[in-house]
């Protein structure tokens, strides 16, 4: 790293990132439009619906499973999730791997857990999923963004009827 920040600038810089991305999974939970897209950068780019059946995915630019510009992502993420359809979702991040690659950008792995509901009619559909988001974070101004997000999967099982409810994004 090539860094002119103190030991305990760092560590400050590092609980910042923590603190954003946990705010992300919150707004996430809590279906809180307004404050999603502020915990990302303008030019955010999110490739996390791979698990999603293929004619399901978002596509930017002609590449599925991609989504440029935090105002894109957030309509994306609130199409799949707060759509007419009800949808329960938690998320969980534990053991982040931070590396400060400067004063103002940096990497993050997280292990991850999601579990997502809807009910469709008398049936519960449920998803479980496992594995890691892989991140970029870039300072603006005073505060720490997420600019990139991947998410693989290790994992994941569903009802039978989970995707049904989901139209294409």
């Amino acid at each position: 790293m090539s860094s002119t920040m103190t030991a305990g600038e760092q560590a400050l810089a590092i609980e910042a990132i923590k603190r954003v991305f946990a705010a992300r999974l919150r707004a996430l939970d809590e279906k809180r439009w307004d404050i999603y897209p502020t915990l990302h950068t303008d030019d955010v780019v999110s490739e996390t619906w791979g698990g999603l059946p293929a004619d399901k995915q978002p596509r930017t630019g002609g590449i599925s499973n991609r989504v440029v510009g935090r105002e894109a992502l957030t309509a994306a993420i609130r199409g799949m999730l707060g759509t007419s359809t009800h949808v329960t979702t938690v998320h969980h991040g534990h053991t982040p791997e931070i590396v400060l690659t400067s004063d103002t950008t940096a990497t993050g792995i997280w292990a991850m857990e999601d579990e997502l509901w809807w009910t469709g009619g008398d049936t519960e559909e449920h998803l479980h999923g496992y594995g890691h988001y892989h991140e970029e974070y870039r300072k603006v101004g005073d505060e720490w963004l997420i600019g990139y997000r991947k998410l693989t999967r290790l994992r994941e099982t569903h009802t039978p009827g989970f995707f049904d409810y989901l139209a294409a994004l």
